[in-house]
């Protein structure tokens, strides 16, 4: 397999593009090797620049949940792009997808979209603290939440990959009302409730997704929801990797909790950037023009992106494909614990539904310090040998694999030639 138009474009966008990517994973920094640059996709399939098709499992991190060019949801932009692409104003469709999405999640009277899940989770803080006159969060390690400066420490995922404890730019002032605790660990959020009574709430990934699929332990999100009511401060769970991915709606519901403040993007909007933010009415009337929490934005509510984000939840909710989600993941983990046992390999896979990650580790992953345990450059042999074979992955250890609808019996059987065919190129080195 070939990639001679990629490293050419990689050499020519260095000269415009920091790092010829405008997203740091992007660049294929824990893997070796030059980014591919992608031209087209449709269904279940990604095809680059020099004509190599893959059967993609980042599906944009996570929003092709249909697969890609669903024509549908085709459709739908297509007739929206006749009418305008921006306004400034408000349109119907807006209405429409509030709608549908507030139906989804019982705990949410109304919802304000944006245009990223980092403009979603930073509004969402800001009206946590607007809502309880409060001033410290709580967030958990490995857990990222976007590029925003209060919450960028202790995040996953690119900053993981990269190995940066946190990045430059960001003030001693803008983190100090920031707290760290552990994932699935109920006592280290309660130290900080014992030292600090100014704590506006907790933010959370119901399931982790940037630290590789990590899952909360037993009944860690009940309690910690109890916890929190108790000391009159919101639980926020940030639901834009998880949200309608286990089933229509978000994942706190499976795991039996409800969150004070919800965070989405990625699905609902269909491939376009969209991001959103509701609650119960008490806590959305603070925001502006109901309230005094100030929030705005003028491409908010895109008309392409809410006839996409349409398009797709009314498919999907038609299509209800979360127990072949179930049945799809269940083969892929098999195939993986199989195939690396096969060729004498350590990893474990955790998974969530239509979401799925091996790690390069005999030790079971239900944190950040677990996971980082994991043997990247294992890893690393393993993504290229994938590649090699067709099958495109997330270039980082530390991120989640996504199925779509769209996934074949044609396509697994591919991917478990594949896997084993890596699983033997990890086992030689």
């Amino acid at each position: 397999m070939k990639h001679n138009n990629s490293n050419k474009l990689y050499k020519k966008g260095l000269k415009h593009l920091v790092g010829a990517v405008n997203s740091p994973v992007r660049a294929f920094a824990s893997v070796g090797g030059n980014p591919l640059f992608i031209k087209k996709a449709k269904g279940s399939k990604i095809t680059d620049v020099d004509g190599n098709t893959y059967i993609d499992f980042v599906l944009s991190y996570g929003p092709m949940i249909l697969g890609h060019r669903h024509k549908k949801v085709q459709k739908a932009i297509t007739k929206a792009l006749k009418n305008g692409y921006t306004f400034g104003a408000s349109t119907k469709n807006e209405i429409k997808l509030a709608k549908i999405v507030c139906d989804a999640f019982p705990s949410m009277d109304k919802v304000r979209f944006v245009n990223s899940g980092t403009e979603a989770v930073l509004s969402a803080l800001r009206l946590a603290r607007a809502y309880t006159g409060k001033d410290k969060i709580i967030k958990f390690s490995g857990c990222y939440h976007g590029h925003s400066d209060a919450l960028l420490v202790a995040a996953g995922s690119g900053l993981a990959t990269l190995s940066l404890p946190g990045s430059k730019g960001v003030p001693e002032g803008a983190v100090k009302n920031t707290l760290i605790a552990n994932y699935n660990d109920l006592d280290s959020v309660k130290k900080h409730f014992e030292k600090h009574d100014d704590i506006a709430g907790v933010i959370i990934e119901p399931i982790a997704g940037n630290m590789g699929v990590v899952l909360p332990k037993d009944n860690f999100l009940k309690d910690l929801k109890v916890y929190l009511a108790s000391k009159r401060a919101l639980l926020i769970v940030d639901e834009v990797m998880t949200g309608f991915r286990s089933k229509f709606g978000g994942a706190q519901e499976l795991l039996g909790v409800e969150a004070d403040i919800i965070c989405l993007g990625k699905v609902i909007g269909g491939g376009f950037p969209v991001g959103a933010y509701g609650a119960r009415n008490e806590i959305m009337e603070m925001v502006s023009p109901l309230g005094e929490m100030y929030q705005a934005g003028t491409l908010s509510g895109n008309p392409i992106a809410m006839a996409a984000g349409i398009a797709t939840l009314t498919e999907l909710k038609k299509q209800n494909p979360y127990q072949q989600f179930e049945e799809v993941g269940g083969k892929l983990e098999t195939i993986l614990l199989e195939s690396a046992k096969k060729h004498n390999v350590d990893i474990t896979v955790n998974r969530f539904g239509s979401m799925i990650n091996p790690f390069f580790t005999t030790t079971k992953v239900t944190n950040f310090e677990e996971a980082q345990q994991s043997d990247t450059k294992k890893f690393a042999i393993f993504f290229w040998e994938m590649i090699r074979n067709g099958i495109f992955l997330p270039p980082s250890q530390f991120e989640a694999w996504f199925l779509s609808s769209a996934l074949s019996e044609k396509d697994m059987k591919k991917t478990a030639i594949a896997i084993d065919k890596a699983m033997e190129a990890v086992s030689k080195k």
